[in-house]
């Protein structure tokens, strides 16, 4: 082979043209945002300041669109079992990617299989809470009184299986309270049984409880984080106390479909990154309970361990509660 034609065939194959089709091209065309939950809640708030400011970046159309139903497996198969081609993502959460695998019979996807992690977004603890008129001051107090006289504190949740549920198992577990269970549908009813007097405690989102706090209704007593929470720094977590096995998080991260060209999910990564490092992102965020990761957790490398570890520790939380697949 003549030395030109060598020179000219080697310098193709080092550019940027020479990237596969589907990668040079990408995107072509509006992408999906898929939200697996019902308009107005936590993670679709997030997906819709989120959508404009990927749009921004990517010269396309981002487009929200909400696909609830079966605890958000429903709207994760649909990004599991599309075109792996970068066009349709998905905002997901611990429960719809980790706790659906674990409770439910056939979630329709394999989110370790059919779903590629773009990265971790925002973390959420949840919070113990007692009436702010509770002779409890401390989590201390409370697990004092629990073991003194069992089954008289009770704690509310928003169901059995649901995140505020399984923190309650592990927190139970790990402090020896003995708290009683009272589960709910929802806290549409939770959180007016609370200051009803009702149950004595409820486990809920930060956000929910810290505004109960703020208006003078309520005592936050711990945080199930690892470490304290930047929206509630005086809120002891339960890593601190010695209650490591009982820490656990709501979160919502950025998936797409797995086999999506690895120039693609680099792309999307780093777009990512940018947009959680907007101002008025992070304001809105804070203002709603949560805590946008560090940046190294928003690789997609660093989200696929996370989502390992919490597959874990959640299917130890269903096994102590004793949960089936159904």
């Amino acid at each position: 082979m003549p030395l030109v034609r060598r020179a000219l065939l080697g310098a193709a194959a080092l550019s940027p043209l020479a990237r596969p089709a589907a990668a040079q091209a990408w995107p072509d065309r509006a992408l999906r945002m898929v939200v697996p939950f019902p308009p107005g809640g936590n993670i679709d708030l997030f997906g819709r300041m989120l959508a404009p400011l990927m749009a921004q970046r990517l010269g396309q159309t981002v487009v929200v669109e909400n696909r609830a139903g079966a605890g958000g497996s429903i709207g994760a198969a649909e990004v599991a079992n599309a075109r792996p081609d970068g066009h349709a993502l998905l905002v997901g959460s611990n429960g719809s990617l980790v706790g659906n695998v674990l409770t439910q019979a056939n979630p329709g996807f394999d989110p370790f299989r059919q779903i590629a992690p773009i990265g971790l977004c925002l973390t959420l603890p949840l919070a113990l809470a007692v009436r702010t008129d509770h002779p409890a001051r401390t989590i201390q107090d409370l697990v004092a009184l629990s073991t003194a006289r069992p089954g008289s504190v009770t704690c509310g949740s928003a169901g059995i299986g649901t995140s505020n549920h399984l923190a309650l198992v592990l927190f139970d577990a790990a402090s020896g309270a003995g708290i009683t269970h009272v589960p709910y549908r929802g806290t549409g009813a939770m959180l007016p049984d609370l200051l009803a007097g009702t149950v004595t405690c409820v486990m809920d989102q930060l956000g929910s409880v810290l505004r109960l706090e703020r208006e003078g209704k309520a005592r936050l007593l711990v945080g199930t984080g690892a470490v304290r929470s930047t929206i509630a720094p005086d809120l002891p977590c339960v890593a601190e106390l010695g209650w490591e096995a009982a820490v656990f998080l709501t979160w919502n991260g950025l998936s797409v479909t797995a086999g999506t060209p690895e120039p693609v999910v680099a792309r999307l990564a780093a777009i990512l990154r940018e947009c959680l490092a907007e101002p008025a992102l992070r304001t809105r965020m804070a203002e709603m309970g949560n805590d946008i990761v560090p940046p190294a957790m928003t690789a997609p490398e660093a989200f696929g361990r996370f989502l390992r570890e919490d597959l874990e520790r959640t299917r130890r939380a269903v096994q102590l509660a004793g949960l089936k697949p159904e």
